[in-house]
């Protein structure tokens, strides 16, 4: 593949790739946008997206704002990516690469995700001015019951606000005073899974309980530590397994001084940020999130979609994903002794581990799925973009 060099107007030069490359006429260029590639829920919404928007309609771009992560190996060989490296809040020359690169590639929407908002807010002040979409990932939001004074500038200019949870599309008409025509509810998804489960993990077939979640407060791995003991009082062998990163040391450190306590270290195993979660669910037999807040945790849906029957607090839209306890058990949140009662039921019985699985995986499939929930993302881009269609069709 060739590489061409241009100038942009702060005198540094960009690669970009020739030819093969470049939009294909008929396809709207379109580009995910998030500060990084780590193992989060968010992350790997904007990386299913890239994967998955179909080719025939989009030419499809993912660009990092700050730093890729281990995601990075599962962006398909089709989508075109844009690493930014951004130093700082306010590094100029990250700024004028991505105005630089948007007019060469004539990007026309920018689905910016989470706090990669203000950047894209940024150039879409600059020719050729591209359209903004934010994608609301962050349930803690929902619960502000003041006006966040941060973002209410820069969704003057938002074309449109998805929302993965309904309190958090609440939040964006209310708090931010988004036009309700504007916001969109849309769940987050997931894509089926081939991988053969990983080898090597810690603890006994039936008696392994998984977490998915980044070690943040939100998260509440103390509510589910506290309820590990509980569960070993009567399954001694049970072992719990915690994937996600850990960005907060101080509540890393929390954490990881809590598992030592009680004998916890040798029933409790952080594998950290993993690529292979799907593997590596498939190897375990509860799915457990025992937060205090959420949106619409992947977490759920990558456990239904392995099969998994899960308990989970009753926050966010986790009601909704579990029907409102048909296909998974809910428990009140901070109260780590119905959630160690509940994670005792579900080791107990095979039985109601594989019920509660196959309920879960069918609703999943029927309402979490990529063909449930990919449609939806295509008529928000649209109606985005219909503005700019009404007004070439009268020239």
């Amino acid at each position: 593949m060739t590489r061409v060099e241009f100038d942009t107007p702060t005198g540094y030069s960009v690669a970009r790739e020739a030819a093969g490359n470049m939009p294909i006429a008929g396809r709207v260029a379109l580009m995910q946008m998030c500060d990084s590639l780590d193992a989060g829920g968010l992350e790997r919404m904007a990386v299913n997206l890239a994967n998955s928007l179909p080719q025939e309609r989009y030419e499809l771009y993912l660009c990092t704002t700050r730093r890729d992560g281990p995601l990075a190996p599962l962006i398909g060989p089709h989508v075109h990516r844009l690493r930014l490296n951004r130093k700082s809040r306010f590094d100029r020359r990250a700024f004028w690469e991505l105005v630089s690169y948007i007019r060469v590639k004539n990007i026309r929407v920018i689905h910016a995700h989470g706090t990669s908002l203000f950047l894209a807010i940024a150039v879409s002040c600059v020719y050729p001015y591209p359209k903004i979409v934010w994608h609301v990932h962050f349930g803690k939001l929902a619960a502000k019951e003041k006006t966040s004074f941060l973002y209410l500038l820069p969704v003057r200019r938002l074309r449109g606000v998805i929302a993965v949870s309904e309190p958090l599309a609440e939040w964006v008409t209310k708090r931010l005073f988004v036009p309700s025509r504007k916001v969109w509810y849309i769940p987050n998804f997931v894509a089926a899974n081939t991988e053969s489960g990983a080898a090597g993990l810690p603890g006994q077939p039936g008696s392994r309980i998984v977490c998915v979640a980044n070690l943040r407060p939100q998260k509440d791995h103390t509510n589910l530590l506290r309820a590990m003991r509980a569960v070993l009082e009567e399954i001694p062998a049970a072992h719990l397994i915690l994937l996600g990163d850990a960005k907060d040391p101080v509540y890393r450190d929390r954490i990881l001084g809590e598992m030592t306590k009680d004998g916890l270290e040798g029933h409790v195993t952080w594998l950290g940020p993993r690529s292979d979660v799907s593997a590596i669910l498939k190897g375990c037999d509860i799915g457990v999130l025992g937060s205090n807040s959420e949106g619409l945790p992947l977490a759920l849906i990558e456990y239904g979609m392995a099969g998994l029957a899960a308990v989970s607090t009753r926050v966010g839209q986790c009601e909704e994903v579990l029907d409102n306890g048909k296909a998974g058990l809910l428990v009140e949140r901070s109260e780590p002794h119905l959630l160690g009662k509940a994670m005792l039921s579900l080791l107990k019985s095979s039985k109601l581990r594989t019920d509660l699985g196959q309920r879960l995986l069918a609703r999943v499939r029927e309402m979490y799925s990529k063909e449930a929930i990919i449609q939806k993302f295509c008529d928000v881009y649209d109606q985005v973009l219909e503005g700019e269609f009404e007004v070439k069709a009268k020239r």
